[in-house]
């Protein structure tokens, strides 16, 4: 039981990190996140509404991720958020883009598109197996109506 915990808050240690680090770092070069926002396979009319989703939500998942009642919530916001990632990450290595910038924030904007999907998976599979292992509050029926 102890080891779970200590996994479970070493991911949720890791997380708060990634998350802090790549939403205040787009912020940081807004300009540039921008950019690269708008040389995105999607329309660019999804600029104006990503540009602030994607870093407010990551800085969203830090604040859930630092309370016990709802770092469930948190943890399953990040397995969600970075398999969103993952998948996208995956169709730039099939080739289904034809040039895709990243729009990742500090030195993660530097890895390699290979090393991009190692690193988001690392994260999906922590991610799972910490939700796996958070402890859930039994639901508890009070039969005595009066």
């Amino acid at each position: 039981m102890r080891n779970k915990r200590i996994f479970s808050e070493i991911t949720v240690l890791l997380l708060v990190v990634l998350f802090l680090y790549t939403g205040l770092s787009k912020f940081i070069d807004f300009k540039g996140f921008t950019y690269d926002l708008n040389n995105q396979p999607f329309p660019n009319s999804f600029t104006p509404f990503l540009k602030w989703a994607i870093p407010l939500s990551e800085i969203a998942i830090v604040g859930t991720l630092l309370y016990n009642k709802t770092r469930l919530i948190g943890l399953y916001a990040s397995l969600v958020l970075m398999s969103m990632f993952t998948i996208y990450t995956a169709l730039v290595l099939l080739h289904v883009f034809k040039y895709v910038p990243c729009s990742c924030g500090g030195v993660i904007k530097h890895l390699t598109w290979p090393q991009h999907l190692t690193f988001n998976l690392f994260f999906v599979i922590v991610t799972f197996i910490a939700i796996k292992q958070q402890p859930r509050e039994k639901l508890k029926i009070n039969y005595n109506t009066q």
